[in-house]
């Protein structure tokens, strides 16, 4: 048994489970919370790119942001710098794959993140619909009346 949030009485699972649906602004401060969690997770792969280009490939911090930029946003990898050697340049394409691995990773990850809230109230409000629909307890006692 749960704990009700009405003290000194003892909710149900499916009481708890079936609580209104949260205010509208409960809802935009978990939109801006999951979007910050998002815009964060996104700066900190480009600043991992950067850093990479920057170390393996030489690069200016310029053209580092404009590499991981391209790569991280799906557009794929920009030409190769022609100031590389053949050595420089293949360690540069190993970092390049493994850094577009983990971009294809971030970016569902990120989508996921932003969608979660709005995923979340849509389901909850299609669950209250069926509910007030059906206007019986699933749990098989009397019909349910206002």
């Amino acid at each position: 048994m749960a704990v009700s949030r009405t003290p000194g009485r003892i909710a149900s699972d499916f009481e708890r489970m079936m609580m209104t649906m949260p205010p509208r602004a409960l809802f935009f401060r978990r939109l801006a919370k999951n979007a910050s969690i998002a815009i964060g997770v996104i700066g900190g792969g480009l600043l991992i790119g950067m850093i990479g280009y920057h170390w393996l490939g030489g690069l200016t911090w310029q053209e580092s942001f404009y590499y991981a930029a391209m790569i991280l946003s799906g557009e794929g990898p920009p030409p190769d710098p022609q100031a590389l050697t053949s050595v420089g340049l293949s360690h540069l394409h190993v970092f390049a794959g493994f850094y577009a691995l983990f971009s294809g990773v971030t970016f569902i990850t990120t989508v996921a993140v932003l969608f979660a809230p709005v995923v979340h109230r849509f389901l909850h409000r299609f669950h209250l619909e069926i509910y007030a629909h059906e206007g019986e307890d699933p749990a098989g006692g009397p019909p349910l009346t206002d």
